[in-house]
């Protein structure tokens, strides 16, 4: 690809990270024929004004992509990962699913449980789960988010309150074992704070992509968490790193 100026460049970044969500910025350096410092620059720019989230070695979309488009991303990888974590539920079980497009999955792969209660923000959940009469879906309630598709303030932390289950499972727009799960939206990390508080284990499910992506809020510790489920393109460093501060690391 010859060089382009500074606008070209742009639009061919934001093109990238709808297209495949994340971006790395020596990949992008070559593509562009320009040098790293140039596209750290530009990306910066672009985290100024709400448009990406910069990680280590690259960026990520943001919220300005909605949760439909979020879905697309990644989907074989967000697929396994939600497949892997029905396996720790058990028939009768009572868990809470966080609004996001992996933990939301979960839900598909539930078929063969019975008697399994969700409590959920989610409007993804519902939606996987309504066909289901093997599962009971209790939504929390709440001002619904529509970026995330979940219902959050004070009436869903209220109703999670009122629940105790043995799982909880949620998401992250970012983690590392230094700053723990992040987030970009603070009623989100509420949510999450609530819903692992009234579990006997909290996992999170994240693809690999998060790693190393910081949000704007953050919400727990890793070694807060029962375990992580991602995907194995997480590499031998990070697994290392997060399998030293988490007790329960699958990589699916």
């Amino acid at each position: 690809m010859p060089v382009v100026d500074r606008r070209g460049r742009e639009a061919h970044i934001l093109d990238v990270l709808t297209r495949d969500g994340v971006l790395s910025v020596a990949q992008l350096a070559r593509e562009l024929e320009v040098s790293e410092v140039t596209i750290r620059t530009q990306l910066r720019d672009l985290e100024s004004r709400g448009l990406l989230t910069r990680t280590h070695g690259g960026a990520q979309s943001t919220s300005v992509h909605n949760v439909l488009e979020r879905q697309r991303l990644r989907e074989a990888e967000k697929d396994r990962i939600a497949r892997a974590a029905a396996e720790l539920v058990r028939d009768g079980d009572r868990i809470m699913v966080e609004a996001g497009t992996t933990t939301s999955r979960l839900v598909a792969h539930l078929g063969q449980r019975r008697g399994v209660q969700i409590v959920t923000n989610s409007t993804l959940v519902f939606a996987h789960a309504r066909h289901n009469t093997a599962l009971t879906v209790i939504l929390t309630g709440g001002t619904f988010h529509r970026p995330s598709e979940s219902l959050v303030g004070p009436v869903a932390l209220r109703a999670i309150r009122d629940f105790h289950v043995r799982l909880a499972f949620v998401g992250t727009d970012g983690f590392t074992p230094r700053r723990g799960l992040t987030t970009q939206f603070a009623e989100g990390a509420e949510v999450i704070a609530a819903m692992g508080a009234q579990a006997d284990e909290t996992w999170l499910l994240a693809d690999s992509s998060k790693y190393g992506a910081a949000g704007f809020v953050r919400v727990l510790d890793l070694a807060d968490l029962a375990g992580i489920v991602t995907d194995n393109a997480l590499t031998g460093d990070a697994r290392s790193a997060v399998g030293d501060v988490v007790r329960d690391l699958r990589v699916v």
